[in-house]
Order: structure tokens, then C-alpha cells, then sequence
């Protein structure tokens, strides 16, 4: 019962965060399905849980970091992590996979009316290649580059002080360990996941697949909207314009990517254009 009502209290305390959550099962089942979704939440959440609970005991992969305690009583921990925390990497794994996935997947643009986002196609070779490991790690560990500076600062705003760097770094308080921690994160959950993806059934492509894309790319893009929002609000200006241009070139070439300046050709009488 007093786990209960403390997974109570976290959801009262952490609304948004179960927002963000609600966000990535939605998008999650509607792209790869529910025996897929399971599995990348499982793996990625015990993978993050793992690796925070060695580097709050031992520096690695995260570097030296603690939790002070402060929501104790407040909030549901496992062992003396916050259970949204590692949670929280799931979503965030997951919506940095779908950026990485729009920017290599197979594409043929729309050509029947001549409008539209390209047609993207779930492709299983490309989904589970090295490329998107490596492109899905960096856009995971290239958000956290917004999130962690501003959580750092959580006695500003609404998370509080959850946690602290005992030698901070030099990213705003955040050393770069932590980012190689995120790294490291995001590459053992997908080498763990990938085999999974490729020994469940195929998945049928259709054109519906570009949409139910975009959505985990708009869940990446929510976050980061949210904790931009808060840097701006906490007085950070220097650290929100840092993330802003972080993210300004992916944006624009995610942009040209799904929607692709159409340049025609015809074959024997039949217009088409391939974009991979």
C-alpha cells in the first residue's frame, strides 16, 4: 500500500513527465506495436536504472553524481533512485530513435498530390543498422545537453533539487561525462533491443507510417520545447539560445528530409522521384 500510494504521489508530483510517458506508449504502439513497445521500455529502463545505480556508487558510465534525498516521502524510489528518473530515459530513448529513423529510413516522396511529407518506409535493415544506433545515441545524448543543465538548476522551478555534481562540469554545471554516460545508455539499450526487433514478426509498411513517425519526432521536439520553456522562464537566456542553436541545423534538415523539394523526372510516361 505504501508503494502504491507513493506511485500516487510520483504521478501527482511528476504530472509532466507521465504526460511525456502517455506520449511515447501512444506513439510507440501505433509505429512498431505493443509486443515491440514492451520490450524497448523494459530494456531501455532497466539499462538506465543500472547504469545510475553504478554511477551514483561507483562514477560509471554517468561520472560522480548524487541524489540528495529531498523527495523522499514524496516520490516512489528504487533503492535511492528517483523511479521516474531512469524512467524518463525510456521515452527520451525512444523519441531520439525516431529522430534518427527520419533521417535514414528509405523515403519516396508524395507525388499523387503533389503536397505532403514523404513516404517513409520501416525498413527492417535500416531500423536495426549501426547507423541508427550511433545517430540515435547522439540525439539522446544531444537533448540531455537542455535537459540535465536546467534539472541541475530544479530549485528554481517545480522539480526541486533533486540531485547534484560533486565536481561540476563544464557545460553549464554538467560534466561531459555525463553526456558519454548518456551515450553509453543509448547504445547498450538498442544493442540489447535490436535482436529482439529483428526475431519478432514483420511489420507491414503502408504510407501511415510517416505520420506515426513524425509523432515520436514530435515527442523529441515536446521535451525539448518544455525544458527550452524553462530555461527561459528560470532567467537561463545564455543556456536556452546555446540549446536552440544546438538544435537549429537537425531541425532544418529534418525539415528538408520529410519534405523534400520535388524534382521530377519521367520514365517511359511515369513521373516518380526516390529519395534515400
Amino acid at each position: 500500500m505504501d508503494v502504491f500510494l507513493l506511485f500516487l504521489g510520483t504521478i501527482v508530483f511528476r504530472p509532466y513527465v507521465f504526460v511525456f510517458l502517455a506520449a511515447f506508449l501512444f506513439s510507440a504502439i501505433r509505429l512498431i506495436g505493443w509486443p515491440r513497445t514492451w520490450r524497448f521500455w523494459l530494456v531501455s529502463w532497466i539499462t538506465a536504472f543500472i547504469c545510475e545505480y553504478s554511477s551514483t556508487r561507483t562514477g560509471i558510465p554517468f561520472g560522480w553524481y548524487h541524489y540528495n534525498g529531498s523527495t523522499v516521502g514524496q516520490e516512489l524510489y528504487l533503492s535511492n533512485i528517483p523511479f521516474i528518473d531512469s524512467l524518463s530515459f525510456s521515452f527520451l530513448l525512444y523519441a531520439a530513435y525516431c529522430m534518427a529513423l527520419t533521417f535514414l529510413l528509405p523515403i519516396t516522396t508524395n507525388r499523387e498530390r503533389e503536397i505532403g511529407p514523404a513516404r517513409i518506409t520501416m525498413d527492417l535493415h535500416t531500423r536495426t543498422s549501426w547507423q541508427t544506433l550511433v545517430l540515435t545515441a547522439l540525439f539522446f545524448a544531444g537533448i540531455d545537453t537542455v535537459i540535465d543543465p536546467v534539472a541541475l538548476r530544479g530549485d528554481r522551478w517545480f522539480l526541486g533539487k533533486i540531485y547534484y555534481y560533486p565536481d561540476p562540469g563544464v557545460h553549464f554545471g554538467v560534466p561531459i561525462a555525463n553526456y558519454l554516460g548518456w551515450i553509453t545508455v543509448g547504445v547498450l539499450s538498442l544493442l540489447c533491443y535490436f535482436p529482439l526487433d529483428r526475431g519478432l514478426p514483420p511489420q507491414p509498411s503502408s504510407p501511415s507510417m510517416t505520420p506515426r513517425l513524425l509523432l515520436g519526432a514530435g515527442l523529441y521536439y515536446g521535451v525539448l520545447t518544455f525544458n527550452l520553456a524553462v530555461t527561459f522562464w528560470i532567467g537561463e537566456t545564455l543556456l536556452a539560445v546555446a540549446g536552440i542553436l544546438t538544435f537549429l541545423i537537425p531541425t532544418v534538415l529534418l525539415w528538408l528530409r520529410i519534405f523534400p523539394p520535388l524534382a521530377s523526372h519521367r520514365t517511359g510516361g511515369i513521373e516518380s522521384d526516390k529519395f534515400v
